[in-house]
């Protein structure tokens, strides 16, 4: 029945396209607390937040009735729980839509279908049934002729991926590949809608705390970060995690089916042992972040993309289990107080300012878990710094630049930043990656990502 599904989706829909959208920032409306303010409480403290996107975990009848004639534009949920069902049984799915989406649009202005959150990390290994489900669902909006304004996709998170670091080499999991990424891409694109993914910078940051700067973590002034995959510099973490997700989507062709952060945030509090949780570090992300969305523009891989956002969350939520973060990502206390006062619309953008003191100049030398740094080329450098560092680099410095002459394997991409940067490394790593040897007059600089260009690896350790 699943291949039966899946293939009637390759053949009934017509492609859409999708329009261009403003940059737009929304809030998730979790509600696993027993504090926490009524409904419509919470809708009128959306609409003073000049919030116009809300996402949610269910269909809750009264938090559907709040928001009705709101303006606010909702993103309901079908749960985990409820995916066997919806995918064995149209009738079931049908009766879903009918109870908890027709019932309440257009006076609540419902314009997405979740179904699912994170299915791959379920364990009660629902995964077999998203597609069918989405596609039950879809046939359902169909009938009340909604399927134009309401779209039907899934959140995934991270984990999906066989490989997101660096962002080029971002791969999903050979193992959903076939059966579910390509079924799913080609669904988004055939009906118009977008992927949702959930964007934790802190869980990274958390984790590698002794490779990934602070900064660059928070939105913060660094220096950036060069993926010598693609030439690309990144300076926030966030982006980078965003275009792992454009690149593996890539690699199966889908470069068309747009990306919404269905979840993004960053704890208040935390345990002991969660580094970077805490109030200044939360204010500093989730204010940087919005000054970053609202600005317009996209990511490094994918510049002219707006990106719409969704906040994790509205309020902490003192029933979530698992370590103290997780009760702790809420903007607003339960009795409705700030946690801290960050802007969430353009105007208030005005008067922001992240109180975070910036990074200093000089050399940043920061060493992976197990100690290894590489040297690249500073592509704002201009052509001259970098043809001079690359001169004195294969000449006096002794560099092995053997790989970067015509046919040889590090010959392309056939650019003086990526011949630079080869020409740096092989220096550096000859030097035995001394401070001060990734200098080249300021066109080095050194990332804890081994540098990759095309089939070329640059190496690590001391070189002959």
């Amino acid at each position: 029945m699943d291949v039966f599904y899946i293939s009637m989706l390759l053949i009934l829909f017509p492609f859409l396209t999708v329009a261009a959208v403003p940059p737009s920032i929304g809030i998730n409306y979790g509600r696993i607390a027993n504090n926490l303010p009524s409904a419509a409480k919470a809708v009128k403290l959306l609409k003073s937040q000049g919030l116009e996107r809300v996402k949610v975990y269910d269909s809750d009848t009264a938090v559907l009735n709040a928001l009705s004639g709101s303006g606010i534009k909702v993103t309901v949920n079908l749960p985990n729980g409820l995916l066997y069902s919806a995918a064995r049984r149209p009738s079931f799915a049908y009766s879903w839509v009918q109870k908890n989406v027709a019932a309440y649009h257009p006076s609540t202005a419902i314009e997405a279908i979740a179904v699912g959150n994170e299915v791959f990390a379920d364990t009660y290994n629902t995964t077999r049934f998203l597609i069918p489900a989405m596609y039950n669902i879809h046939q359902a909006l169909m009938r009340y002729n909604f399927h134009d304004v309401i779209k039907v996709t899934s959140p995934i998170a991270l984990s999906a991926l066989q490989n997101s670091y660096p962002s080029s080499a971002g791969s999903f999991r050979p193992d959903l590949v076939g059966p579910v990424f390509k079924p799913m891409l080609d669904f988004l694109r055939k009906t118009g809608s977008s992927l949702m993914v959930n964007v934790y910078p802190f869980f990274a940051y958390e984790s590698n705390a002794d490779v990934i700067p602070l900064d660059y973590a928070l939105f913060r002034e660094n220096p950036g970060v060069v993926d010598a995959g693609n030439g690309l510099r990144y300076f926030s973490l966030f982006d980078a995690q965003i275009d792992a997700v454009f690149a593996a989507m890539s690699a199966l062709k889908y470069d068309d089916v747009p990306v919404i952060v269905s979840e993004t945030g960053w704890p208040s509090k935390g345990d002991s042992n969660e580094i970077g949780a805490g109030i200044e570090n939360a204010a500093s992300y989730n204010g940087n972040l919005v000054r970053r969305v609202l600005s317009g523009g996209g990511t490094p891989l994918r510049p002219h993309a707006n990106l719409t956002v969704y906040l994790f969350a509205l309020f902490n939520e003192n029933k979530k289990p698992g370590p103290t973060s997780e009760r702790n990502f809420g903007l607003f206390y339960p009795n409705e107080k700030k946690v801290y006062d960050i802007p969430l619309t353009g105007d208030g953008l005005k008067e922001y300012r992240d109180t975070a003191p910036p990074v200093t100049g000089g050399e940043q030398r920061m060493a992976t878990a197990n100690g290894e740094t590489w040297c690249v080329a500073k592509a704002e450098a201009g052509k001259e710094r970098l043809q001079s560092g690359l001169d004195y680099a294969c000449g006096e410095g002794g560099a092995d630049c053997h790989p970067i002459q015509p046919g040889s394997t590090c010959f392309d991409p056939n650019t003086i930043e990526a011949h630079a940067s080869f020409a740096f490394n092989s220096y550096y790593q000859k030097k035995g990656r001394a401070i001060g040897t990734c200098f080249f007059g300021g066109a080095g600089l050194i990332v804890t990502q081994q540098p990759k260009y095309g089939k070329c690896e640059f190496p690590v350790g001391n070189q002959s």
